[in-house]
């Protein structure tokens, strides 16, 4: 038997609630990347971070093989989404709340892929909390992939922007051009803060008419977001041709 848990991609919104309030976000839901545990193998997560799992689960881990279909370091949630696999191998628990504690037990952050409604959720990923539920994200299309190197995520990192006046205009932001602009105010705030130079996102989005763009606020993913039925002829190959590996396209929000 195979078990499926789905990933994201990068956050429509990443930053601090202030310029010293806790780390927030508001993730990307991308069933297109998952981690798939299967019979068999060894896990590959470090040894120290499935003892710690185990230990905050009750319970010991099974021994099944993980295939991730998205890079370590990339942003798209691979290490959590291993955790909730082998917590789903090894019986349980079901409660996202209890899911998520165990996950931030054994690595000091967590994404909220335990949630069905993830991207609902104002979270606190280094207190695997929610802070408070949102307005339904829309439905949008994505056509995105990996670039630069991977950045694995550190707990004890919150040198990021801060984007209080996001998170306020967020809950107003009926309509997708609306909430793709604010989530590319915060892609640039953090690319002006944590860089890498010379992304090619925003002249990508210029040139294929996109709403706006996304990132990863820890990571590589990057991607181009478009009310859905317009992605333009030839967008992924322009994504590649810039040097963005893993090209895909994939829908999101709206109930996705």
């Amino acid at each position: 038997m195979t078990l499926r848990v789905a990933g994201h991609f990068g956050e429509w919104l990443q930053g601090r609630l202030g310029p010293g309030g806790p780390l927030v976000l508001v993730t990307v839901p991308c069933a297109a990347l998952a981690v798939d545990a299967g019979p068999g193998g060894t896990p590959f997560l470090p040894a120290a971070v499935r003892a710690r799992f185990a230990a905050a689960l009750g319970r010991p881990l099974p021994r099944v093989a993980l295939r991730a279909a998205m890079p370590p370091g990339g942003g798209a949630g691979a290490s959590t989404a291993a955790l909730l696999a082998l917590a789903r191998a090894a019986g349980g628990p079901d409660r996202p709340e209890a899911l998520a504690r165990a996950c931030l037990a054994a690595e000091g952050a967590v994404d909220p892929l335990m949630f069905p409604d993830a991207d609902r959720l104002l979270w606190a990923p280094r207190a695997a909390r929610v802070l408070r539920r949102l307005p339904p994200a829309p439905a949008v299309e994505v056509v995105g992939g990996f670039w630069g190197p991977p950045e694995a995520t550190a707990p004890a990192d919150l040198r990021f922007p801060d984007v209080a006046d996001l998170v306020a205009a967020w809950a107003e932001a009926a309509d997708a051009p609306a909430r793709a602009a604010l989530a590319t105010e915060s892609a640039r705030r953090t690319d002006a803060l944590r860089g890498p130079a010379g992304d090619p996102m925003p002249g990508l989005a210029a040139d294929l008419g996109a709403l706006g763009r996304i990132r990863a606020h820890t990571g590589s993913a990057r991607g181009l977001v478009f009310a859905p039925g317009t992605v333009p002829d030839g967008a992924a190959a322009a994504l590649a041709a810039a040097g963005l590996q893993g090209v895909l396209r994939f829908r999101t929000g709206g109930g996705a």
